[in-house]
């Protein structure tokens, strides 16, 4: 099937969704988690062909992974959907104006949105999930280096659509390759809005190219300030889980910022990342209060390249700052605008770093392993915007509708 094809398919279904009811479509999506369930053991077998095309020691690989635990998150995350209040007709504002018309502001669908997106399987049934209990379809260009997974989650969707009594054109997988890219970048006639997920090249890429209107999700460069005022005990907790409870995700910490009152402590801060085996890369006087006191094979003094550097690995930059102040600074020049923390005791100071640090989303105090579609109670997330039009942070159902206006008169003409 050509691309062509598959637009013209996608556009023709999309007119079918403004009927579906609710019960119908968490009918389909309680299908679908049933279904990937009883397909474990296929998904991770086509998932293994995959994982024998990457290096081990490969940022993605990770992210890539499908193991019985990953389908059964998938599988829960679906669930979790099903259970979020249905946000299509929903009535946002109405009003009767003094010529009697009366006017009525309804949530709608998108429409068809389209996703470019890199070796995380788990996307295709995230945005598959979210745009079906939200009233889109979608159209999918995964990588290549996920194809294998991609196809076989596609195909088990397509199954449980026709078993549900829906229309399987619903969703479209696109070719991998990268003229399949080029080609969903320039289909402005069947496509509604297009969301890149993955490294700053891709989202760079369809930010330049695209004639579709894009909702960018950025890339993560995450920050965590342990201010003057921080408590070391929380501290140790929050650098260890926002660094290495998953390293290949975009919320995990990149950067370190510890104010220079604060160096003595900071051996005993990141002391158990050494267990993981994080490579550290020290500015001059992090650098010399943690030597010898860390391992010297993990220690690194810091170069230019160390900050504004998401590593989605076992790296950790630290920062050395003399004031607040040059915190707030070190992040407005490095930050990706997607989370960045403060470890602080000193509430005025907590409420000048949410007012004054612009990102998607500001903790104090917690781990910003956070950032997560499922963890802000939304079922699940078809990105992380970091753009301020129309969506920012984690995207849910209601990010993935629009409105419009309906007017009722009664004879009234201008």
């Amino acid at each position: 099937m050509n691309i062509r094809t598959q637009l013209e398919k996608i556009k023709k279904a999309s007119r079918e969704m403004a009927f579906l009811e609710n019960i119908q479509i968490n009918k389909a999506l309680l299908s679908l988690a049933n279904n990937l369930r009883l397909s474990s053991d296929l998904i991770i077998s086509e998932n293994q062909k995959d994982l024998d095309k990457m290096d081990q020691s490969h940022p993605n690989y990770d992210r890539l992974l499908l193991d019985s635990n990953r389908i059964e998150s998938m599988a829960s995350d679906i669930e979790n959907i099903t259970d979020q209040v249905f946000p299509l007709a929903k009535v946002l504002d109405r009003k009767t104006l003094d010529n009697g018309l009366e006017l009525k502001k309804v949530s709608v669908p998108l429409g068809t949105v389209g996703v470019i997106y890199e070796a995380r399987p788990n996307v295709t049934i995230d945005v598959f999930a979210l745009c079906l209990k939200s009233g889109n379809t979608c159209i999918l260009k995964g990588g290549s280096d996920a194809e294998k997974s991609n196809q076989c989650l596609v195909q088990i969707i397509k199954d449980t659509l026709k078993q549900s009594g829906l229309n399987s054109d619903i969703i479209q997988l696109l070719p991998s390759d990268r003229q399949a890219a080029i080609d969903l970048m320039h289909a402005e006639d069947f496509v509604d809005v297009l969301i890149p997920r993955g490294s700053q090249n891709l989202i760079n890429s369809v930010r330049e190219n695209s004639k579709v209107p894009i909702i960018e999700t950025g890339a993560g460069i995450v920050h965590t300030y342990f201010d003057k005022e921080g408590d070391i005990e929380k501290g140790k907790q929050i650098v260890f889980n926002a660094k290495t409870r998953r390293v290949s995700v975009c919320n995990a910490l990149d950067c370190l910022i510890v104010h220079q009152d604060r160096l003595a402590d900071l051996p005993e801060l990141i002391k158990a990342l050494e267990n993981k085996e994080v490579q550290v890369y020290a500015d001059e006087s992090a650098y010399n209060e943690i030597k010898g006191k860390y391992s010297a094979n993990l220690l690194h003094l810091a170069n230019a390249d160390s900050f504004g550097t998401e590593f989605l690995s076992l790296k950790l930059s630290i920062k050395t700052v003399d004031s607040f102040q040059d915190a707030l600074d070190h992040i407005h020049q490095y930050s990706s605008k997607h989370s960045e923390a403060i470890i602080s005791e000193n509430s005025d100071r907590i409420k000048r770093f949410f007012t004054a640090v612009d990102a998607a989303v500001v903790y104090s105090n917690t781990s910003t392993a956070f950032t997560d579609g499922a963890q802000f109670g939304l079922g699940a997330e078809i990105g992380i915007s970091t753009q301020k039009l129309h969506a920012r942070g984690p995207m849910g159902l209601q990010e993935l509708c629009s409105y419009k206006w309906q007017v009722s008169g009664d004879g009234q003409t201008r």
